[in-house]
């Protein structure tokens, strides 16, 4: 008995084409690109128009959302997807030629007959390489004339802000270095490199080993430096800068500062803290932080009083510490962390001072006797009221620290090492996996582009599709798949 074959009562396909399209639909619907789509309109004039400038800039938004490695991929995908072709703009008809006739005799008539061949397979119209490079080149054009990239960033910062109350109350910023699609070798016939605009960088790390030897490890890469600052909580960018792999960090982290704060004054006022690991440790950024802006920064600190760790005998495991009054003979003292201690004058025991918080109108840390604070007895507390110079009474000596005065990177308004700092920089591990997926799913780790402006823009757009897929899910209330970037897309809360 013959079987007759049933059809499957779910596509399995078409679910999965369709949840992959509602990727992109997000990008597509909420990126604000009308001013890029109007230029590049503009820049085209009277000239072919083959494939419409929309459907060609949805195309390369695609080829970012789907994680095409080359434009070559992406031509693949178009042509053997006419859904995404629908979605992009293009023609979803599939072109069928008809087939050859020739004329040939026939052996044993004589006679002329007409000889068709099979009819060739329907295809999809679909750009060529050289219309990519075409559009990309007045694409980037476009980004070092009029900076609608930039402009794109950040008018999708604001409205994650209108859409989130507390989106950019965390920030936090990381260094990320990119190669370059070049070597890095001068040529020579022309003494230059495939990438002019790319240069050598260099990360160096240092501390001390448990035995108190120094140790450094050193990266060297031939490229750029991504310069990304991204709200710490919901894990999404907030800006970025793109430079040549020498560059300073810190340099260009007070440009990009200034430069969103300007932009998005309400962005400063909102931000309530900064981290940043140990390489932006600098007395100027955490001093314009607090003072122009009110924002916290949770910035590290790095190795400090090498003299000290130089002398013969340092012990990794006990912190040096230094006279909080250099001027006076005194028993508080503090660590290069910023940590206030002080020492029995009678039994020589160094405790921990009680943290009272930051007095904000002040500019001032308060510590307060530790003995007084917690309850216990100490033989030296008297004599170390009379070094002070005051008479506390039961509450015990205090003392008030004020970070203008002091050094800005010891001293900050959040005491280093202190549970909320601690809780605050931890944070920061959300920039590595912004950056893990700007290697791995935007394609960074393996790419094939040369040249500062391709990069730059070639990282603005994959910056901006993050931020658009993100307002996309907060705008359908799925705040918990803001920064999913594969995951299909669940309905709406």
């Amino acid at each position: 008995m013959a079987k007759i074959p049933q059809r499957s009562l779910f596509n399995w396909n078409a679910i999965e084409a369709k949840s992959d399209l509602e990727r992109f639909y997000l990008v597509r619907d909420n990126l604000p690109d009308e001013q890029i789509v109007i230029a590049l309109e503009k820049n085209r004039g009277k000239g072919r128009d083959d494939f419409a400038v929309r459907a060609m800039w949805n195309a390369v938004l695609s080829g970012i959302v789907f994680q095409h490695e080359s434009i070559e991929s992406l031509i693949r995908e178009l042509s053997r997807n006419p859904s995404l072709l629908e979605a992009c703009g293009f023609d979803p008809t599939p072109i069928t030629k008809q087939p050859e006739a020739r004329l040939e005799r026939d052996e044993k008539t004589g006679k002329m007959k007409v000889i068709r061949t099979a009819a060739p397979a329907p295809y999809y119209q679909v750009p060529m390489s050289w219309n990519f490079s075409r559009f990309l080149k007045n694409v980037i054009e476009l980004k070092d004339e009029h900076a609608m990239i930039s402009e794109m960033v950040r008018r999708l910062r604001e409205s994650l802000m209108g859409e989130l109350p507390d989106f950019g109350k965390h920030l936090g910023y990381d260094g990320k270095a990119i190669d370059s699609y070049s070597t890095g070798q001068e040529s020579r016939e022309t003494g230059h490199t495939s990438d002019p605009d790319a240069n050598w960088g260099k990360h160096e790390t240092s501390g001390f080993d448990k035995d108190g030897n120094l140790w450094k490890k050193v990266k060297s890469w031939f490229g750029y430096g991504l310069h990304l600052i991204a709200d710490t909580l919901y894990e999404i960018p907030v800006a970025f800068s793109v430079t040549a792999a020498s560059a300073s960090e810190p340099v260009e982290l007070d440009s990009l500062l200034q430069k969103s704060f300007e932009q998005t004054p309400s962005l400063a006022e909102r931000c309530e803290d900064f981290s940043a690991d140990r390489g932006l440790d600098s007395g100027g950024i955490k001093a314009m932080l607090w003072d122009d802006y009110r924002i916290r920064p949770m910035i590290d600190i790095r190795e400090l009083w090498r003299e000290e760790k130089n002398e013969p005998g340092y012990d990794p495991e006990k912190p040096i510490t230094r006279a909080l009054f250099a001027e006076r003979v005194d028993t508080i003292v503090h660590t290069e962390k910023g940590n206030l201690h002080c020492i029995c004058p009678v039994t020589g025991e160094q405790r921990d001072m009680a943290f009272q918080g930051f007095e904000a109108d002040r500019n001032t840390l308060k510590y307060r006797c530790p003995a007084a604070a917690y309850g216990f007895q100490c033989q030296g507390r008297k004599e170390c009221s009379a070094f002070g110079k005051v008479n506390p009474g039961a509450y015990g000596r205090s003392i008030r620290i004020n970070i203008t005065k002091e050094d800005r990177r010891i001293f900050t308004p959040t005491p280093h090492g202190s549970p909320s700092w601690e809780r605050i920089y931890n944070r920061r591990s959300s920039l590595e996996r912004i950056n893990n997926r700007i290697d791995n799913s935007f394609g960074f780790e393996k790419h094939y582009i040369r040249g500062g402006a391709k990069m730059q823009t070639r990282v603005g757009l994959a910056i901006a599709v993050m931020m658009a897929m993100a307002l996309g899910h907060a705008r359908a209330g799925r705040i918990g798949q803001m920064r999913s970037l594969v995951r299909p897309v669940d309905k709406a809360a």
